[in-house]
This record gives C-alpha cells, sequence and structure tokens, in this order.
C-alpha cells in the first residue's frame, strides 16, 4: 500500500501540493511516499514533469489522461433536457454511470493502493470516477478562496439543490465539492468567504504553508517550476534601475484572467493599461502582464511594449525573487492574498465585469 497521491489539473495544483509535502515530511522526518498525478486534461504542463523528475521529490509523477464527457458523444443523449425532473433525475443516474464506465480506458492508475487520495478540483471527470468505483479521497479547493466566486456545486445543481445532493450521497448522481458519498471533506482556505457553508469542508490556511518554507523548499519550487529563471531575474534587475533612476516611475502588475471571448479579454486588458498604466500628469508606468495559465490570448503579440512573466509561474512563486517588486498588482477575480510583492493589491471583481459582459454571466443565483 502506497502512502499519498495528489490529482492535480493546473500548476497552482502541484504548487499546493509541494507545500503540503513540505509541511508533511518536516513534521514525520522522513521523505514520504508521494505521487503526483499531472492530469492533461486542461493543461499540457510544458515540461513540469521532467524538471519534477529529476529533483527525485516524488516516488513518481504520472500524467494522466482524464477525458471530459464531451470526449464521448453517446453521453450527449442523456443531457438532453426530458421536460421533467424525474425524467432528468433518471437521465443524470445513467449518465453518472456510462461515464464512469467509459472513463476506465483512461484511468490506468489504480487508486485502490494508496492510503490517502487528494483531488484538486473534482469537478474533473476524476471525481465521478472515484465515486462510482467507490474510492474514499480527500477534496481540495481549485483555487485559493474559489467558492467565494464560483460554488460550482450550487451553481451547476441550481433548482431542486437538496433533493440532488441527496441523490449524490446515495451515490446515484455525482455532485462535487464535497457533496459526493466517496468524498471524505474538503479542504478550504477560509471559511469565512463562503456564502453556504458544508459540514465536510476543512479549514486548512494556505498561508502558513506559505510562512514556514525554507530557503532550500523555496529554490525546490523554482527549479520546479519556473523555467526562465534567469530572464525573471533580469528584468526585476531592469525594472529596479528604471525605479531608481526615476523615483516616479511606478511598476504595475497586471494579473489576467481567462474571461469572456478573446476580444472582449483584449478591451478588458487595453482598459486596464489606460487605467493602471497612466498617471494623471502624463506620466507612464511601467507595466508588467502575468497571463492566467488558462488564458491563450497572445499577450505578447497584442501588447508588446509590456514585459511579461510566463503564464506557467503560478504567481505565488514571485514572491521568491530578490528584489521584484510592485508598486500595485491588478487583477478581475485572481485571489491576491498570497501575494507578498506589492504595496497595492486591487482585486477588481463583479462591478468591473458588469461593464463587459451580462450580468447574470458572472453574478450567479445560487
Amino acid at each position: 500500500m502506497n502512502d499519498r497521491i495528489y490529482v492535480c489539473h493546473t500548476f497552482y495544483h502541484v504548487l499546493i501540493t509541494f507545500l503540503k509535502e513540505f509541511e508533511l515530511r518536516a513534521e514525520k522526518k522522513d521523505h514520504g511516499d508521494a505521487t503526483l498525478v499531472l492530469s492533461l486534461m486542461s493543461n499540457n504542463f510544458d515540461g513540469l514533469k521532467d524538471r519534477i523528475d529529476k529533483l527525485g521529490f516524488f516516488k513518481e509523477v504520472i500524467e494522466l489522461d482524464e477525458k471530459r464527457e464531451t470526449f464521448f458523444p453517446e453521453l450527449a443523449e442523456y443531457k438532453k433536457d426530458r421536460g421533467n425532473l424525474i425524467s432528468n433525475m433518471i437521465q443524470r443516474i445513467r449518465f453518472t454511470s456510462k461515464f464512469a464506465k467509459l472513463l476506465e480506458q483512461f484511468i490506468t492508475i489504480d487508486f485502490k493502493k494508496y492510503k490517502d487520495i487528494y483531488v484538486f478540483c473534482d469537478t474533473d471527470p476524476i471525481g465521478l470516477y472515484l465515486n462510482k468505483h467507490h474510492i474514499r479521497y480527500h477534496a481540495m479547493e481549485d483555487g485559493l478562496d474559489c467558492l467565494k466566486t464560483l460554488d460550482l456545486a450550487r451553481i451547476s445543481n441550481a433548482g431542486h439543490f437538496e433533493l440532488k445532493a441527496l441523490f449524490a450521497k446515495f451515490n446515484l448522481i455525482f455532485i462535487e465539492n464535497g457533496y459526493s458519498k466517496y468524498c471524505i471533506d474538503m479542504e478550504i482556505n477560509d471559511r469565512s468567504v463562503l456564502q453556504y457553508d458544508y459540514k465536510k469542508y476543512k479549514v486548512v490556511p494556505r498561508e502558513p504553508l506559505y510562512k514556514r518554507l525554507t530557503q532550500d523548499e523555496k529554490n525546490i519550487l523554482l527549479d520546479a517550476f519556473v523555467e526562465n529563471k534567469a530572464e525573471i531575474e533580469q528584468k526585476s534587475a531592469e525594472l529596479k534601475e528604471k525605479k531608481r533612476t526615476d523615483s516616479s516611475v511606478k511598476a504595475v502588475l497586471i494579473l489576467s484572467d481567462p474571461l469572456c471571448d478573446m476580444d472582449t479579454r483584449e478591451k478588458i486588458m487595453q482598459d486596464l493599461l489606460d487605467t493602471y498604466g497612466n498617471n494623471p500628469d502624463g506620466s507612464k508606468n511601467t507595466v508588467f502582464i502575468k497571463p492566467h495559465p488558462r488564458d491563450l490570448l497572445d499577450y505578447k503579440n497584442k501588447f508588446p511594449e509590456c514585459p511579461q512573466f510566463s503564464s506557467r509561474v503560478p504567481m505565488e512563486l514571485l514572491n521568491y525573487f530578490e528584489g521584484l517588486h510592485f508598486d500595485t498588482v491588478v487583477s478581475v477575480y485572481t485571489e491576491l492574498s498570497a501575494i507578498t510583492f506589492a504595496d497595492e493589491k486591487i482585486r477588481l471583481g463583479h462591478d468591473f465585469m458588469d461593464k463587459y459582459e451580462p450580468v447574470e454571466k458572472h453574478r450567479h443565483k445560487i
């Protein structure tokens, strides 16, 4: 029996996995027996597996060929609206069983060989698969305080939620974020941000995981995630020198989010540049862009005047580059509480997005 396995869908998930393992191994005074799984459904991870393999930190790094429901055209029949709740629930029960069966040829890991299974974003098919195969697991929040903005369990199951949750409790259908039968608990960062609490939510604050990091552990993270470490250090030095020679220059970092269509996304960035890149006296700030890992807009081509960080580097790692500091960091929805490299942190939220898309697209009623 192996100790632990972590199923990750994003670079952020892998970062949190490292943080948890650092703490656990420090407490136990051993190297543990942990396996890291990179689901290729959302990211190709661009060399991350090779870099982590070289570190020898995990017993094994496995790439998982997880598939979305749209990969199986035969499932579409079960998603059609039958016109009433009972018929729709019968179809959903059938969908859940059929989807789990179809996934078997792609889920090549024997999860029953692990004592503890941690799944980030069990919204993805792996959560449904584990439940229908009666395998217990721990869920992890997809992003920092993500339930504050997008509680997918409630949003995806709006209308008769309590009835649907009961069906999920008996493993007839699947509901993510702790409501499924075989989910033991779900780790969240902060209970106070929740609109709806739940008995399975387990608060494990992320900030202490960052604060306890040793310099050696920080170096491991940089070696694992940052393929252009020298380039970032050069940008940091250039920014520091520019601010030294001109004290009026402000350094601004804008974090993109995968919002709307590409044209609207480009307009959002241009508006942010107009707002935060210019000062009332006509002077201009130095603006860096950090694209979201799932944001495919070509910012280097669209905004060549702005230095950019790789989308594949979790923003939290910018904390560990010596001398890298910004006056202001701006995001629409990305949580900024883990950032220590900026004096001012601005999260624009729903009021900002109201200008770019219909309100119901982001102000979900649950």
